[in-house]
C-alpha cells in the first residue's frame, strides 16, 4: 500500500472520528442550551404569576379607601384578566406569542402605575399595614421580574449564538428535526421605559 494512500486513509479516519464525537456533542449542547432557556422562561412566568396573585388583594385594600376610583380599579382588574388569557407553551416559544405576552404584561404595568398615582391622594391608605405589606411584596416581585427577564434574555442569547455558529448550524442540520432548534426572541424594553417615572408608594 502506498504511503499516500495510508495518509489519505488516516486523514479520513480522523475526520470520521471527529464527526463521530462532534455531531452528537453539538446536538447535546443545543438541547442543554434550549433547556436553560425553558427554565429561565419558567422563572419569568412564575414571577409574573406572583405579581398577578398580589393584585386582587391590592385592589381590595385600595377599594376600602378609594371606592369611588372605580375606573382605575376596573382597569387593573381587566389588565390582569388579559394577562391570564395569554397562554404560552415553553416548548414552543414563538416570537408572536412572547410579544403578545409582553404586551399584556406591559398593559398590567401601566394599569398598576395609574393605581399608584391614585393612591398618592389617600394618606390613610398609604399608612395601612396591609397596604404596606402588599407594597413591599409588589416591589420585591417587580425586582424579581426584572432579574428573571434578564436571565431569560441571557439564556436566549447564549442559545441563539450556539445554534447559529457555523459548524453547529451544519451539524444540527444533519441531526435535528425541522424546527427543533429555532431562534428564541428576547424581551425588549417596554415602550417609553427609558423615560419611565419612579413608582413611589
Amino acid at each position: 500500500m502506498k504511503r499516500s494512500t495510508i495518509v489519505i486513509l488516516a486523514v479520513l479516519g480522523l475526520i470520521a472520528l471527529f464527526l463521530f464525537f462532534k455531531v452528537p456533542g453539538t446536538y447535546n449542547g443545543a438541547v442543554k442550551a434550549q433547556e436553560e432557556v425553558k427554565a429561565a422562561w419558567g422563572d419569568v412566568e412564575a414571577n409574573y404569576q406572583r405579581r398577578a396573585d398580589l393584585i386582587p388583594n391590592l385592589v381590595e385594600v385600595v377599594k376600602g379607601y378609594a371606592s369611588h376610583e372605580k375606573e382605575v380599579l376596573i382597569g387593573v382588574t381587566e389588565a390582569r384578566a388579559k394577562v391570564g388569557q395569554v397562554q404560552i407553551n415553553a416548548n414552543n416559544l414563538k416570537a408572536a406569542d412572547v410579544k403578545a405576552y409582553q404586551e399584556a404584561q406591559s398593559g398590567l404595568t401601566q394599569a398598576l402605575s395609574k393605581l399608584m398615582v391614585v393612591m398618592e391622594r389617600y394618606p390613610d391608605l398609604k399608612a395601612n399595614q396591609n397596604f404596606m405589606q402588599l407594597q413591599a411584596q409588589l416591589e420585591g416581585t417587580e425586582n424579581r421580574i426584572s432579574v428573571s427577564r434578564q436571565r431569560f434574555n441571557a439564556a436566549s442569547k447564549d442559545y441563539n449564538t450556539y445554534i447559529r455558529g457555523f459548524w453547529n448550524k451544519i451539524f444540527l442540520g444533519w441531526t435535528a428535526d425541522e424546527g427543533e432548534f429555532e431562534k428564541y426572541e428576547m424581551f425588549e424594553a417596554d415602550k417609553g421605559a427609558e423615560n419611565a417615572p419612579k413608582v413611589k408608594f
